[in-house]
């Protein structure tokens, strides 16, 4: 399930506060005043900040706020830019171009259902609606958060002060070691685990994970997962439905980058299938999914595919473009 606005406006930086060790928090808001569009957890947006340089962040304010959208930025000195132009360079007052929100982790609290969150460093910024949504609605959840160490974990203070029961938290420099493999030990069928962090926790998840209930994990990264040789190693063909032009896209070169070059247009942000944005239907042909957003069983639909890094599994392929 995703949500997908291509919408693009300005927000006036309205507050500006320094949450964490090297984290900063934007609240955004319109220059009129009015409530901005309706979001649901999990929800993030695209932050244009100049030709080239879009990045995307997760709202982590209560969706049921509809004065401000707030996104938490952490500083990453060999980043692309992006956190440090919004670190050093955006002020109140300032404007940002903003596309979205578009949501690829969605959440819902479903009745009955015990809710485990997980988060590693900045990745408590999309579990942090989950968490109010599901305070809000009843529901029985926990939450594990871990970090360098508690003056770098945003928000940390504030979860355990409203919620010292449900909350533990995970200091590495206080020896407190998130262990995963006994934290979630097979879950009940009743149980779903939302996960966001870096890559080595969504790894050690994904492996302790293996063989759970299908629907009962759900991961969201923030970096591009690795693989090996493409399934299908030549070159294949891609048809464009709308115009019946057919596309060659060699070995190397991206879908993306191919059916641009023949005139389609194609929204892309961050290229490596991690943002959703270039999401594009399957109207014919096998897939290589490669990216980090569609669930497996989405993916084994084939019927969408984030064609900035996502291939044909075999010699054709024909999309809705």
């Amino acid at each position: 399930m995703s949500f997908f606005s291509d919408v693009e406006r300005d927000l006036v930086v309205a507050d500006r506060t320094l949450l964490a060790d090297g984290v900063v928090a934007l609240d955004l808001r319109s220059h009129n005043g009015r409530d901005l569009p309706a979001w649901t957890p999990g929800s993030h947006l695209d932050v244009l900040l100049r030709p080239g340089l879009e990045r995307q962040y997760s709202l982590c304010s209560d969706p049921a706020d509809r004065s401000h959208w707030r996104i938490a930025v952490l500083r990453e000195a060999d980043g692309g830019g992006g956190s440090l132009a919004l670190h050093d360079e955006v002020a109140v007052g300032d404007r940002l171009r903003i596309r979205g929100p578009r949501n690829h982790f969605a959440f819902e609290v479903t009745p009955g259902t015990r809710y485990r969150f997980v988060a590693g460093g900045i990745g408590i910024t999309p579990l942090l609606a989950m968490v109010t949504a599901a305070e809000a609605a009843g529901a029985d959840w926990e939450l594990d958060y871990a970090g360098r160490s508690r003056s770098s974990m945003a928000f940390a203070d504030e979860l355990v002060a409203a919620h010292p029961d449900r909350v533990r938290l995970h200091p590495a420099d206080e020896g407190s070691r998130l262990a995963v493999d006994t934290l979630l030990e097979t879950p009940p069928a009743d149980t779903a685990v939302y996960v966001c962090g870096p890559t080595k926790l969504l790894d050690a998840v994904e492996a302790a994970g293996a063989d759970w209930p299908a629907g009962t994990l759900h991961v969201e990264r923030f970096e591009a997962k690795e693989f090996g040789a493409p399934v299908w190693p030549g070159a294949f063909e891609v048809e464009l439905a709308l115009t019946g032009e057919t596309v060659t896209v060699e070995p190397g070169t991206s879908v993306l980058d191919a059916v641009a070059g023949a005139g389609a247009v194609v929204l892309s942000s961050c290229r490596v299938g991690t943002c959703g944005t270039c999401e594009t239907p399957v109207l014919e042909g096998a897939v290589e999914h490669r990216d980090s957003v569609l669930s497996p069983g989405e993916q084994a639909e084939d019927t969408m595919m984030m064609v900035c890094v996502s291939r044909a599994a075999g010699p054709r392929l024909v999309l809705d473009l």
